[in-house]
């Protein structure tokens, strides 16, 4: 006789039974955010990968890989991100999150394992497929997996639980990046640099600290509600009732605005992130601000760290606060405030004012941060929770277009500076003025988000199995 029990990955085993706290789901959330996260610190890779046959981070040989060569690591596993998460947002809807997380830490790890082994073999094309391709599948799958069963459970605050999941990817450099520099210090004497072996031992740690993830996962009962809610009365035209199938939310104005939104936002915050720790430097030398009390190389790190630290805090506050605010309103924060910031950091380093220029940056990173955080709050307001998992995926192709057009962008407008003999403040003017330039198209995106027509509006009746059809 067939055994037609549900295997251990199935939605089914997934579904909470009564009296299940709903707060042991952003736990689970988390670490698969916090893992993933560790991409924003791979940077601290570089100049360790551009060093394997020469052993010398400052006279790398010929052999070695240059900057532009590992910079494409990156690039590659932020555009998989986005492509990944589009394509498997709807299967992700369909089978559940526990799936999805098992896929997403097999591949993230995965992505390790491969790319350890194009070191040792000093391949860069299958770090390329490693890292970039097989681990930015994981990304993706992994970025967009909790989103939707933490809006399902608490309808009452979409934006405080996206925050919390999404926070753990902003935060997660801060783990990566010291347990990256302690284990490659640990494995120097026995491989190049100690990369390959750094790498084993991080995709088997990332991918058994995501198994966390994968196994306390729940979601819901069909027709669950949190004790005590009521559906708010006041009246929002934005926030609807509805739902809206994913393919028919990319036929919908409100899509390529909410798009375009997030993509200006990316660009312009990357503006920062790209340029942040050269221009303190550069800006605030001895020369300006006097014989030893220029920024060191050493403070600059120190400057970008606290630059991931309000990104991460600026993930929750932001979109916690847009429960109380309303997403369209925060989001005229964001780009409002965000414009003058942004045109305001070169006049602040102009006058080498150096307390005034961290906290301008501060509070930008913030901004940046919220506005990844917010977007699914966003999603679920206009199309629903039906299936915003799979709007999230495809919506974060905007990320993915950002992550290649805003380093290409600041580059280009700074190096164009630099071709004109200008230096220091002087060479990254251009920059923040077209970052802001940015944030008005965002600006006026936002300004024109409506309500969704109805005639998007999915007809039939919610089931688990329409919520991925």
């Amino acid at each position: 006789m067939a055994d037609n029990s549900p295997s251990l990955l199935d939605r089914r085993r997934t579904i909470a039974g009564p009296g299940y706290n709903r707060w042991l789901v952003p736990p689970a959330a988390l670490a698969i955010h916090l893992a993933i996260g560790q991409a924003y610190a791979f940077s601290v890779f570089k100049k360790p990968m551009g060093a394997l046959i020469s052993g010398n981070v400052d006279k790398p040989d010929a052999l070695d890989w240059t900057p532009g060569q590992l910079a494409v690591i990156f690039s590659i596993a932020i555009v998989l991100l986005g492509l990944s998460a589009a394509v498997f947002g709807k299967w992700l809807e369909r089978v559940g999150p526990r799936k999805a997380m098992m896929a997403s830490a097999l591949c993230f790890g995965g992505g390790f394992l491969i790319a350890s082994l194009g070191v040792h073999l000093h391949n860069i094309w299958l770090v390329y497929f490693g890292y970039g391709f097989v681990g930015g599948c994981g990304l993706g799958i992994g970025y967009i997996s909790p989103v939707s069963t933490l809006i399902k459970w608490f309808p009452d605050r979409p934006g405080v639980a996206t925050g919390m999941a999404i926070m753990g990817f902003g935060g997660g450099a801060m783990i990566g990046s010291p347990l990256a520099v302690a284990l490659m210090a640990h494995f120097k004497e026995s491989a190049p640099m100690g990369v390959a072996p750094t790498f084993i031992v991080m995709g088997l740690v990332y991918l058994a600290f995501m198994m966390f993830g994968v196994f306390t996962i729940r979601v819901p009962a069909e027709g669950w509600k949190p004790a005590g809610y009521v559906p708010s009365t006041q009246s929002n035209a934005l926030i609807t009732t509805a739902n809206v199938d994913a393919d028919q939310a990319i036929k919908t104005p409100q899509f390529w605005l909410l798009w375009v939104m997030l993509c200006m936002n990316v660009t312009a915050g990357i503006g920062v992130l790209e340029t942040a720790s050269p221009l303190i430097q550069e800006t605030f030398s001895d020369a300006s601000m006097g014989p030893g009390r220029g920024v060191t190389a050493a403070v600059a790190a120190g400057f970008v760290g606290l630059l991931s630290l309000f990104n991460l805090l600026g993930r929750f506050f932001w979109s916690s606060a847009s429960d109380k605010l309303g997403r369209k309103p925060t989001y005229l924060i964001y780009f409002g405030l965000g414009i003058a910031l942004y045109a305001l950091v070169p006049t602040l380093a102009a006058r080498a004012s150096l307390t005034l220029f961290v906290m301008v940056c501060c509070v930008i990173l913030s901004m940046y941060g919220g506005g990844f955080a917010t977007i699914p709050a966003y999603l679920r307001d206009l199309f629903g929770t039906m299936q915003v998992g799979a709007i999230h995926g495809r919506l974060l192709t905007a990320w993915s277009t950002a992550g290649v057009l805003g380093p290409l962008l600041v580059n280009y407008l700074h190096d164009s500076q630099k071709a004109k003999g200008l230096t220091g403040a002087a060479a990254y003017q251009t920059v923040f003025y077209t970052m802001a330039s940015l944030l008005v198209i965002g600006l006026i995106a936002n300004l024109l988000v409506t309500a969704v027509n109805e005639r998007y509006h999915f007809k039939g009746t919610i089931t688990a199995a329409s919520a991925g059809h």
